[in-house]
């Protein structure tokens, strides 16, 4: 026991922080790029977030399998890839629900978050700007979603500031321009720019790529392929792409390990274009987001008034009715009003079935949600509309600018459309305005009169400071057209698909003149409602939106594809399981994409227990296999600043110990000898990993660079690249965390 502590003593560099215990076994860790704190998934799908002295922030369960994990670039959220497709992105500071998209259907297996890596943006080499939101600069801050009061005594009805999670993600003007990538277990690999706005979507299986084969070439394509790593370059140009399957080759099977690499250049050329589309877009699709919850709101709570004046008034056709007479509420109220004889069924519903306190209630209830809705118009619903007519109005003049902003799929006509249907909104707002205040101050009217003939129906004392005045000619009009009918409920429901307001022939002809003075070239506006006319303009937004998707998607092609090595027994799941990592380093002002990963022990191969590292140089593959020491195991493995690899290794079983002892090492990937592997030239095999087994380098454990760990480890290994720090699993639930750039002589004196 002795002499395995002396040894381990000799042969690790790297301080241990320290040891602790894990409630349930840990299958995803990932650091923060920017903070020392590190998130980590349960095997029953709970993010932990752990400062690195271990001290837990916050722990949140979505309630769904967790797939995958990955941090912003600058560390203020987090991306979370579920099993049903759902990428939902959390705030780091409490872990709450910033924003959920169902941007694939089946299980997100990988997720990789990657920005420009500059602060100002450079249109050429003449031209440098720096993109800048002005919509600051004209309106007050967004507004945000209002909801329905009453839900906790003593709210304010509206939505609290601290509760508007997701505008510190669409509030994008002072980030870098950034990339989300997910991909999930079909293939699929979807783009969002900020994590938020789709940018575009490809599928691996689409790429037909000419490949080199006995002294021809032949057209192959990708088969039941199953992704396991994706990462973006540094500079956004291109996409590192790992993945399993079958490659379509003729006369040949080649199911196994494949890497794929993208051009996604169109990232980096056009990214000031594409921020600019995205601020504005993503911006306005919030803004649609407050007008929907604002008119599902203002219809709750004028349904829900409505729905009690009725329930109260519908009471007086049942007593007209049992009293044999025949008429209706509206006439009988009609015959009260010119001052004729009081039927028994109006006295007894005044006195009896309404009473004062009845009538005093429902006239609060509804003219109490009449003004509720004049507030969600004018501090929710119209500002809303108003920032959305701005922003159009800027990707309008963007549009204009064919030569940068066409190729980006910004198309003029479409955006024009879309800026009309936003003026238009305003205009039906407007006579909402006008619908919903007439109603209001109707049955404010009608309430008046009624009150004062419920007093005079109890023979008291008429006080003209308590009865306010009333109109008779309103109360008639509110008997003939508000009474049974609901133009505000109209406007507001979308219900009625097939409805349309009755407009004038000569208010119509007025309309036609102004088209042709620069007005709206929709000329049947005014015959929808206010819900109708979100619909259209939402419409019109998501098909001016998608032509940059639909753009975007068609630039990002393949440019190359490689088939790295067979697999022919072990089954899909275990590929999947495959340790792998890919990193870019800068290296003479580019920068080099280095991908690691283990090959799985296939029984027929005659390359075992090795570790694979590739670079691209130029248009130059390079790799070397790493041999593993006898009695070893790679667990996991991890690409580390400066060209690290650090390599986690399970060991054979100690005599003194119950369990088996791991150890960590660093492994310096520049210095390797790369071989370089032709990619446009025929061979004798197709395997590219094949030419490498007669240069494989052995690893040696006498290397300065090795811990010994006293414990038997699991995946995954999560280290920081920025705090320098890896942070290993024990099986026995535990976590320890070590520091990986602490100097050597420093860390002896300290022990």
């Amino acid at each position: 026991m002795e002499t395995d502590e002396e040894e381990v003593s000799r042969i690790v560099p790297f301080q241990l922080q320290f040891d602790k215990p894990v409630a349930s076994q840990i299958k995803i860790a990932e650091w923060n790029p920017e903070k020392d704190l590190l998130a980590m998934v349960t095997e029953d799908s709970k993010i932990l977030l752990h400062r690195f002295n271990w001290q837990r922030l916050w722990t949140i369960s979505p309630g769904r399998c967790i797939t995958s994990l990955c941090w912003r670039p600058d560390g203020k959220a987090i991306a979370v890839g579920l099993q049903d497709g759902t990428i939902s992105l959390h705030d780091v500071e409490n872990g709450k629900l910033l924003r959920s998209m169902k941007s694939h259907t089946v299980a997100v297996v990988c997720l990789n978050w990657e920005d420009d890596g500059g602060g100002e943006i450079s249109d050429d080499k003449f031209h440098t700007s720096k993109y800048e939101d002005r919509t600051s600069r004209f309106f007050p801050p967004p507004p945000r979603a209002p909801r329905a009061p009453g839900l906790v005594p003593g709210e304010t009805g509206f939505m609290d500031e601290s509760e508007n999670l997701s505008q510190e993600l669409s509030n994008s003007s002072h980030q870098r321009f950034n990339i989300l990538c997910s991909a999930d277990k079909d293939g699929i690999i979807n783009f969002s720019i900020f994590g938020i706005f789709p940018i575009g979507k490809i599928d691996i299986h689409d790429f037909s790529v000419t490949f080199p084969l006995e002294k021809e070439h032949v057209d192959c394509k990708l088969l039941n392929a199953s992704i396991c790593k994706v990462a973006l370059s540094k500079d956004l140009c291109h996409l590192t792409v790992l993945c399993s399957g079958e490659l379509q080759v003729p006369r040949h099977d080649l199911h196994g390990f494949h890497c794929l690499t993208l051009d996604t250049s169109i990232f980096f050329k056009r990214r000031n274009e594409l921020h600019q589309v995205a601020q504005q877009a993503s911006n306005i699709e919030d803004l649609t987001e407050v007008i929907r919850a604002s008119l599902s709101v203002m219809s709750k709570q004028w349904s829900d008034a409505m729905h009690t004046f009725h329930d109260k008034f519908d009471s007086l056709s049942s007593l007209i009715h049992d009293h044999g007479l025949d008429s209706t509420p509206q006439e009988e109220f009609l015959s009260l009003l010119g001052g004729a004889r009081t039927s028994p069924a109006v006295h007894q519903f005044l006195l009896t079935s309404l009473g004062e306190a009845g009538l005093k209630r429902i006239m609060k209830l509804v003219c109490g949600a009449g003004k509720d809705l004049q507030v969600i118009v004018l501090e929710h619903l119209q500002p809303a509309a108003e920032m959305i007519g701005f922003r159009l109005g800027e990707l309008r003049g963007l549009s204009k600018w064919r030569s940068r902003y066409k190729s980006v799929g910004l198309d003029e006509s479409l955006i024009d459309n879309a800026t009309e249907k936003a003026g238009i909104l305003l205009i039906q707002v407007e006579r909402f305005m006008r619908v919903l205040a007439s109603s209001v101050q109707q049955f404010s009217n009608f309430f008046n009169w009624l009150h004062k003939c419920v007093k005079m129906l109890t023979s008291e004392p008429s006080d003209q400071h308590q009865i306010l005045a009333f109109n008779c000619e309103l109360v008639i009009l509110f008997l003939k057209y508000l009474y049974d009918q609901d133009p505000v409920k109209r406007l507001l429901e979308s219900t009625e698909i097939d409805h349309s307001i009755e407009v004038d022939l000569e208010t119509m002809e007025r309309v036609q003149e102004l088209a042709h003075f620069g007005g709206f070239t929709d000329l049947d506006y005014l015959r929808r409602t206010l819900a109708k006319e979100f619909q259209q303009m939402e419409s019109c937004f998501k098909e001016a939106f998608q032509m940059p998707f639909t753009t975007i998607s068609k630039k990002i092609l393949c440019q190359n594809l490689l088939p790295l090595f067979p697999v022919e027994s072990l089954p899909k799941s275990a590929l999947s399981t495959v340790p792998t990592s890919i990193s870019f380093y800068k290296e003479q002002q580019s920068f080099v994409d280095y991908v690691s990963f283990r090959l799985p022990n296939e029984p027929s191969s005659d390359l075992a227990n090795c570790i694979v590292v590739t670079r691209c140089l130029m248009h130059d593959l390079e790799a070397v296999l790493l041999c593993v020491p006898d009695g070893y195991q790679c667990i996991d493995l991890s690409l580390y600043k400066e060209c690290q690899l650090v390599v986690l290794l399970n060991g054979p079983s100690s005599v003194s110990e119950s369990s088996e002892k791991a150890c960590m090492m660093i492994v310096q990937a520049d210095d390797l000898p790369f071989v370089s592997i032709p990619t446009s030239t025929t061979t004798s095999t197709p395997w590219k990993l094949q030419q490498l087994k007669d240069s494989i380098v052995y690893l040696e454990m006498d290397c300065l660079k090795v811990r010994g760990i006293p414990h038997s480890v699991i995946a995954p290994l999560a280290v920081s690249a920025s705090r320098g720090v890896a942070c290993v699993f024990a099986a026995r639930k535990r976590a320890l965390v070590y520091i990986l750039d602490e100097d050597e002589d420093e860390i002896s004196d300290a022990e």
